[in-house]
């Protein structure tokens, strides 16, 4: 009798679990008294049934023939207290997520149970309980399938009438925490990978299809903010606008590549309602208003940011109906007359992957059969075929970015000529982005036969009938002169967006398989030089020693950038300008200094690379690392060999040390020895104090870079000689700003001041002179280096002659 008072109870068996149901039972409402209790029943419920799922049916049977799931629902109605609901789901949850039979989860859905529980009106308004609530419905999202989806929807004859699974989690669909926006989206996406009949009808019929459209409104609005950013009325510090365009570009990027999965789900009535959305909804809109003057009221995108938007868009979604409606819209601007919305009549004429240009070039072919004959002096923008179509056009005048009027209304080529350097770099990459892309129908002969027609209105006559395959031929010349005068003409633009325009030149080059000639080539000409005087000024400059390492670096960096594929190439370049900090001409500090030296070697690298690009037809292979000699010493002798490797707190000779004296503070004058020395293209001022027992040496006290001294003797005290140290550093500096997306370090460090007291004017200039001379030597040391690079053809004069590719 004792030993079976003290037998344990088996937690798992059928008739404990029967227990806890009982004792569940007798609930008869739940209210702060009994929440404990009530929580500990079902959490065994729970773990009993996930027992009985895995090690024994009978378990499972109980909770089946016993209809446990109708305790669930009953808990939820007679509770008083709402702190039961989230444990409750979290509980179910978990349940959920663990079973592994099918009959299992067959059974958990049948009934309407679960159903019932997602119908359930809880109050999510101020509460933690939506999490919860959300990550219940993705559980059972994660389980369906063909054969258990049936089962959560109601259907009347052979319609679904309720699916409170996938409305329900629409209703959180817009949330603004992040993960439970993430958890709706991956539980819409397991819905739409079903694939069921019934269900795809019932989500493609209004009301339930507004979600789509709502995805698109949600993703005009980030347009907008992120358009905000851009022309900032607030006028928020850099650093905060540029953070904002970063995070806004990120968002806007996000919402693509969901409209992105739900393509690839690859069902016909899901592709129609996200193409129709997409296309009436942003992209048609968004065609119109780059291509219009910003309203004073704010109700359009600036150009910019509409480029930028249809890039990304086009990476991103892309598809044969995406490329095709961007590429007729914005190519040939006759054809606007397609944008409309869905009220306006069928819009299924545009999203047919292959009719697209077929139809719309049967249009363009019925006007020009019925054109007069043009006396040739008309450019294709200014023919008839233009002017009939005047009515589609809607001639507006262009704003760019600085709300200069570029042009009328011509396409997107009004902005491969206007003065708006962001916008002519924008148009151009847009236009790279279609032509490389494979899903462009007709690539070949469409694309040419709409040149042909231009050239026949042009001249009158028909022209020959060979394809080239360039959208970009007949503008050829004026284009790559436009992009050279962003090169040879470097200011405002900031060094990133000067690679870019470089990126777009070359890209042209290997598309219109031409090189340079006549004045195109002078301004190339004209651009390099520029950039190498830059360059050459920097070798007097306080960051001398620096140059190789980043050339080395910087000509890597500037190989990828050409490198890559317009597919690839993220179009937030096209926001580079809004982000740009002007230079600061005339500040002395290093850290500037820095600055400019990075920008000069960029710029130069760039034209290097270019250079090397049109003459010889590749990209320059690290150049540097051949032209640097085994020996950097040649240059100049180093007098010590020991001071050359010196730090704090060494021994050095004193041999060829200069005796002053230094007060770092406030405290006594120190006396020491100032010792200069250039070993290649490192250079070191090292100051010393005598070593107390060994009187021709001394003990290293500090140490500074030689380059950037500016060794200067004070106009009123001839025996001081004033130096400026370096405090700026530039590794630190390089972290911080891949850390932060820094283009200049938000602390202005203050450069040093040494000031050295000589015994007379005599030895401050002696001084002076010993300093500059080892500076002298380091400056050689990098012109010896770099003496291949700096050369006028670098081994390109042989092939002078020939320019094409």
């Amino acid at each position: 009798m004792l030993r079976s008072l003290w037998r344990s109870i088996d937690r798992f068996s059928v008739q404990h679990f029967q227990y806890v149901i009982n004792e569940l039972r007798k609930i008869k409402v739940v209210d702060q008294n009994n929440r404990e209790l009530v929580m500990d029943l079902l959490q065994s419920v729970v773990e009993i049934v996930m027992y009985g799922d895995r090690q024994d049916p009978h378990i499972f049977e109980c909770f089946m023939e016993r209809q446990v799931l109708a305790d669930f629902v009953h808990i939820l109605k007679i509770s008083q207290d709402s702190k039961i609901e989230a444990p409750l789901l979290q509980y179910l949850s978990i349940m959920i997520q663990n079973m592994d039979s099918e009959h299992s989860i067959y059974y958990c859905f049948s009934n309407g149970y679960i159903n019932k529980i997602i119908s359930h009106p809880f109050k999510f308004d101020g509460g933690d309980l939506a999490p919860y609530y959300v990550s219940f419905l993705r559980a059972i999202s994660c389980k369906i399938n063909r054969d258990t989806l049936c089962l959560l929807v109601n259907i009347q004859g052979d319609a679904v009438v309720s699916f409170p699974l996938y409305t329900e989690a629409l209703r959180f669909a817009q949330h603004e925490e992040k993960m439970i926006h993430t958890a709706i989206r991956a539980l819409v996406l397991n819905i739409y990978n079903v694939s069921d009949d019934k269900v795809y009808q019932f989500i493609s019929t209004p009301p339930v299809s507004e979600y789509f459209s709502h995805l698109i409104c949600r993703l005009k609005d980030l347009c907008f903010r992120l358009d905000a950013f851009i022309y900032d009325k607030e006028k928020m510090d850099t650093q905060k606008r540029r953070n904002g365009i970063i995070l806004e570009s990120d968002k806007i990027a996000d919402e693509l590549y969901y409209l992105k999965d739900i393509l690839s789900v690859g069902e016909p009535r899901l592709t129609r309602l996200v193409m129709e959305n997409l296309l009436n909804g942003l992209l048609f809109p968004l065609q119109c208003s780059f291509m219009a003057s910003k309203n004073k009221n704010g109700s359009d995108l600036s150009a910019i940011t509409s480029l930028y938007i249809i890039s990304r868009l086009l990476q991103v979604v892309g598809g044969r109906s995406t490329i095709n409606n961007v590429a007729c819209d914005i190519l040939y601007h006759i054809l606007n007359f397609n944008v409309r919305s869905p009220s306006e009549g069928n819009t299924s004429d545009f999203h047919d992957d292959i009719d697209t240009f077929s139809k719309f070039l049967n249009e363009v072919e019925k006007v020009i059969s019925h054109a007069p004959d043009s006396n040739g002096s008309q450019s294709i923008n200014e023919t008839y075929l233009g002017a009939h179509w005047e009515g589609f056009m809607s001639r507006i005048n262009i704003y760019s970015l600085n709300h200069e009027i570029c042009s009328k209304r011509s396409g997107i080529f009004a902005f491969l000529f206007c003065k708006d350097q962001s916008l002519l770099l924008a148009s151009i990459s847009l236009l790279l982005i279609l032509t490389d892309s494979k899903d462009l129908d007709c690539h070949l002969s469409l694309m040419s036969q709409l040149s042909e027609m231009g050239d026949e209105m042009t001249n009158g006559t028909p022209t020959s009938k060979t394809v080239d395959g360039s959208i970009f031929t007949k503008y050829m010349p004026e284009i790559l002169k436009a992009l050279l005068n962003v090169l040879a003409f470097q200011q405002p633009l900031s060094i990133m967006m000067l690679w870019h325009a470089g990126w777009c030149l070359q890209k042209l080059l290997i598309f219109h398989k031409m090189g340079l000639d006549g004045d195109n080539l002078l301004l190339f000409t004209t651009s390099y030089d520029r950039s190498r005087v830059k360059f050459m000024k920097e070798l007097d400059g306080v960051w001398l020693d620096h140059i190789p390492d980043t050339l080395i670096t910087e000509l890597a960096s500037c190989k990828r950038v050409l490198e890559q594929s317009s597919q690839h190439k993220d179009p937030l370049f096209m926001l580079e300008l809004v982000l740009h900090q002007q230079p600061a001409n005339g500040q002395t500090a290093s850290y500037f200094a820095w600055q400019r030296m990075v920008d000069a070697v960029k710029a130069f690298v760039l034209q290097i690379q270019l250079r090397t690009f049109i003459f010889k037809g590749e990209l320059l292979e690290k150049p540097l690392l051949n032209m640097i000699s085994s020996s950097t010493n040649d240059s100049g002798v180093i007098r010590a060999s020991n001071i050359s490797s010196a730090s704090f707190g060494s021994n050095v000779s004193l041999e060829s040390g200069i005796p002053c004296g230094i007060a770092f503070s406030n405290s006594e004058i120190r006396d020491i020895y100032v010792i200069p020395v250039a070993s290649g293209i490192t250079g070191k001022l090292v100051l010393a104090e005598k070593h107390p027992f060994r009187s021709r040496h001394g003990v290293v006290i500090a140490i500074a870079p030689l380059a950037g001294l500016c060794p200067k003797i004070d106009e009123e005290h001839s025996s001081w000689l004033h130096l400026r140290i370096r405090e700026f550093d530039p590794q630190f500096y390089s972290m911080k700003a891949r850390r932060n997306h820094l283009s200049m370090p938000d602390d202005h460090t203050a450069d040093g001041r040494w000031t050295l007291g000589f015994p007379n004017a005599r030895a401050c200039e002696e001084a002076q002179l010993a300093i500059l001379n080892e500076m002298g030597k380091q400056r050689s040391a990098v012109e010896y280096m770099l003496a291949p690079l700096l050369e006028d053809d670098f081994g390109l004069a042989e092939n002078s002659a020939s320019l094409s590719c």
